[in-house]
C-alpha cells in the first residue's frame, strides 16, 4: 500500500467479505479480535448492531481497514467487567454514558500496515464522536502491542484496568482508554 492511504469513506455492504477476510488474516499478528477462533462468523463481528457509523480505509478498490464508532450502553443494564468499562470511561471523562463514543471494530489488513492507514482511520473516527459532541473512549487488551503504540502516540490515556464477560481467563485485564477533550485539537 501507497505511504498515503487512498481513500477513507463510509463503509459499504460489498466491503463486508474484503472486511471479514482482511480482520481473519490480521488476528495471529494484532492479537484482536482476541478470541480465537471467533465464537461467531467475521461478518458478525464486524456488523455489530450497536454500531452508529462505520469507514474503511480502500487501496487499490478494496477496503484495508476499518472503524466504527458506537455508543456504549448504560452501565446499570450490563453486569460485571462490562459494566466497568463503561464506568472507567465515565470517571475519566467526567460525564454520563450517553455524552460517550466508542472507538470500535478497528483493524488494518496486514497489506496496509505501517501506512498510516490506521492513524487515518483513527482519526476519522475521533472526528465523528467529536462532531456528535461525544467524549471518545475505546478499550483494548495490552497483548495488542501495536494498538497500543498507536493508542499512546495519539493522546490516549489510560481510564483503567478491567475483566469484561468476554475476556479469557488467561488474558490480561483489557485497558480502558480516554482521549481527553482538548488533546489533538485546534484553538
Amino acid at each position: 500500500m501507497p505511504a498515503n492511504p487512498a481513500t477513507i469513506r463510509p463503509r459499504q455492504p460489498a466491503d463486508i467479505p474484503h472486511l471479514a477476510t482482511a480482520l481473519l488474516e490480521q488476528q495471529p499478528t494484532s492479537g484482536y479480535p482476541h478470541r480465537d477462533p471467533l465464537p461467531y462468523p467475521a461478518e458478525q463481528f464486524i456488523l455489530r448492531p450497536s454500531v452508529a457509523a462505520a469507514w474503511v480505509v480502500e487501496a487499490d478498490g478494496r477496503p484495508v481497514g476499518h472503524v466504527a464508532i458506537s455508543t456504549p450502553s448504560d452501565p446499570r443494564t450490563l453486569t460485571g467487567g462490562d459494566a466497568d468499562v463503561v464506568r472507567a470511561w465515565m470517571a475519566a471523562h467526567d460525564r454520563p454514558y450517553d455524552e460517550l463514543g466508542e472507538v470500535a471494530i478497528f483493524f488494518t489488513a496486514l497489506s496496509a500496515r505501517g501506512s498510516g492507514a490506521g492513524g487515518a482511520l483513527l482519526a476519522t473516527a475521533v472526528a465523528a464522536l467529536r462532531e456528535r459532541g461525544l467524549a471518545p473512549c475505546l478499550d483494548v487488551v495490552p497483548t495488542c502491542t501495536g494498538a497500543m503504540r498507536l493508542y499512546r502516540r495519539t493522546g490516549w490515556q489510560e481510564a483503567g484496568r478491567v475483566r469484561p464477560g468476554w475476556l479469557s481467563q488467561d488474558a490480561p485485564d483489557v485497558i480502558a482508554m480516554v482521549l481527553p477533550r482538548d488533546y489533538g485539537e485546534t484553538p
